[in-house]
């Protein structure tokens, strides 16, 4: 994919890089190394469709770092798949489980296919052949390289991979961590459905509590009362808007690909989503104003912009129009270079998305570590926790002579359940990010934005595990 200057998403991506790595004392050849893909598998195979066809199917597996292992990242099903677009995804999953310090080396995987031209049947076909693939190159397994779902694919797909790599591999303990995003019953985690849109939700959160950064931005501190729109209502826009809206922002503005919304008052994100179940579109929501251009919504003034769709929706051309305050990156590229050198200059913070949007390997990462250890989060100690603290509850009932509540004695004394704790590390995972990346900010007073101290903090901790290696003495 090109982006409107002419150099591919790939080429974007080393761009940023670049700009960063001259804030770092690392050698060039350990900054060329880690820009480099590792392994680039590109793959055509043929499946008979049920009508008797024959088709051949491209698709991709990249690898970029090996520096950690085993490699992280999505598999996409999409007709704009290719080998650069792999590649650049790749990186950022590098970078991006740098940041909030997952283990994992980055990696991406796309077959170029539009899934909702295919049945269940040959979409399953078209899945197991590609791990299949996979398989026969080392490039699936739990200690090798780990796909999830991305766009396009979900828990089913996931569960399609898993059942390949199992029926391959009879006999091998871990073999559940061979994918995650896979259903709870096949050895999924609670609360990986959301953890993109939470992570966003988090991150941004955490912006908006920093009093430094809301003064620079003439903004109120937290998140409450912030007017917000969303472009894009998959999950991860979804879950993005919801949690916003259930923390006491203002979701003013709406947009999906048939068109865009917007209320100064506030939409409500459910009657949304169900007014678009029932008539096909977001558009004539009540008490709304419509935009037949989706992205019309994107150059309304409010206070955090948040794309969640596809790349490039913000670019050299548009960027000038832009007027929010924000823009937190929830989808993968959706900012031009161009467009970041214009918003800068208009003193528009931008929250990246290769840390914004890590709440899916975060919680990818919790999904592996339980099917290693064979044993559900809470498990062990929820009973505990809840005998503990009723028992502490006595005690101080009794020496005190006062009952609390029924509703405050529930949650005193709750145990937490998995998703209690899937949450509480995402949430701990994506604030200690944020700070880290705004204090390599506030510290180099020439790194010009949030990407380049990103990318900043990306390139030494990489670098840093490189060296540990031993690998450049």
């Amino acid at each position: 994919m090109s982006s409107p200057a002419g150099y591919s998403f790939f080429e974007s991506v080393e761009r940023s890089f670049d700009k960063a790595a001259v804030f770092t004392d690392w050698d060039p050849g350990i900054l060329e190394q880690i820009k480099q893909c590792n392994s680039v598998y590109q793959m055509r195979f043929p499946i008979k469709r049920e009508n008797g066809d024959i088709v051949t199917i491209e698709a991709y597996r990249v690898q970029h770092s090996h520096h950690k292992t085993p490699c992280k990242g999505g598999i996409r099903f999409s007709l704009a798949v290719n080998q650069d677009e792999v590649m650049a995804l790749a990186a950022l999953m590098t970078y991006k489980c740098a940041i909030v310090n997952v283990p994992f080396g980055g990696a991406k995987g796309g077959i170029k296919i539009n899934p909702r031209g295919y049945t269940p049947y040959e979409l399953e076909k078209i899945t197991r052949r590609y791990t299949a693939e996979l398989i026969k190159k080392n490039f699936i397994g739990p200690g090798t390289d780990v796909p999830a779902p991305d766009y396009g694919t979900g828990e089913r797909e996931m569960a399609w991979i898993l059942d390949t790599y199992v029926a391959m591999h009879p006999g091998e303990i871990d073999a559940a961590g061979c994918v995650t995003g896979k259903p709870v019953t096949q050895g999924g985690v609670r609360g990986r459905k959301e953890a993109t849109g939470l992570g966003v939700f988090y991150g941004l959160s955490e912006v908006c509590n920093m009093p430094s950064v809301m003064a620079k931005l003439d903004l109120p501190i937290g998140v409450k009362g912030k007017r917000v729109c969303v472009q894009g209502l998959g999950n991860v826009g979804y879950h993005t808007a919801l949690f916003f809206q259930q923390a006491g922002a203002i979701i003013v503005g709406l947009a999906e690909y048939e068109g865009s919304i917007w209320n100064n008052d506030g939409l409500d994100v459910n009657k949304v989503l169900t007014h678009r179940t029932k008539t096909g579109s977001i558009l004539d929501f009540p008490g709304s104003q419509n935009f037949t251009k989706n992205t019309e919504a994107l150059e309304m003034e409010c206070d955090i912009l948040i794309p969640a769709a596809l790349e490039n929706v913000i670019n050299g051309e548009n960027a000038a129009r832009i007027k929010a305050k924000i823009i937190g990156e929830a989808a993968n590229g959706p900012l031009t270079p161009e467009a970041d050198e214009i918003l800068n200059l208009k003193g528009i913070l931008v929250v990246p998305d290769m840390y914004l949007n890590a709440g899916g390997v975060t919680v990818s990462y919790f999904e592996w570590l339980k099917n290693l250890s064979h044993v559900r989060y809470g498990r062990l100690e929820k009973r505990f926790t809840e005998n503990m603290n009723h028992h502490i509850l006595g005690q101080l009932e009794e020496l005190t002579g006062k009952t609390v509540t029924s509703l405050e004695r529930d949650f005193i004394m709750h145990g937490a359940d998995e998703i209690d704790l899937v949450r509480s590390g995402l949430e701990e995972t994506m604030i200690t990010a944020t700070r880290e990346i705004v204090d390599i900010w506030q510290k180099t007073p020439a790194i010009p934005d949030m990407r380049t101290a990103a990318y900043v903090c990306a390139i030494n901790k990489v670098a840093t595990s490189y060296a540990e290696l031993g690998i450049f003495p």
